[in-house]
This record gives C-alpha cells, structure tokens and sequence, in this order.
C-alpha cells in the first residue's frame, strides 16, 4: 500500500530540520519502506517540510514509520497528514 506522508515544519524550525537530517536520512535508508521522499520548501527555497511516499502493508505501518522518524520525535513537524496513494505516472 502506497501512502503519501505531508509534513509541514513549525515555524522557525530550519535548524531542528537541519540538526536531525543525517537521522532522518539514516532511517529512510535503515527501514527500507521509501519509495521516493524530498523536502518541501518555502518561498525562499529553504526547507520547510517533507513529501514521504511509503510503501507499507497497511495505515498502521505508516502510522508506526511516520512516529519514529527523527524529525518527528525532534517535535520538527507542525502537522502530518497521511493519506493512501495511488501512483499513475
């Protein structure tokens, strides 16, 4: 099951973003359930957010994945939306 993962950052949050990055990027490569990911950006271009697409059996896996990942137990986030995800191109 496909599921797209938004976050968007709380505001101010760059270098909590920055500071947990190489965690974050450890644990998209440790768990293996990725299929694509990169950062949200701003009007400036900094980042301030995430796009994780996750290929897991069910929303709970995702659910699990999303709580576990760095930036969120960095408290980054300022909301997380997870919604199942249908790839066509």
């Amino acid at each position: 099951m496909l599921i797209a993962l938004m976050a968007y950052d709380k505001p101010g949050a760059l270098q909590t973003r920055k500071d947990n990055r190489d965690a974050h990027l450890d644990y998209i490569k440790a768990t293996g359930v990725v299929t694509q990911a990169g950062p949200l950006l701003d009007e400036a271009g900094e980042m301030a957010g995430s796009l994780v697409v996750l290929d897991v059996p069910d929303m709970a896996a995702a659910q699990d994945w999303a709580a576990n990942d760095p930036y969120a137990k960095a408290g980054l986030f300022d909301t997380v939306t997870l919604r199942a995800w249908k790839k066509v191109i």
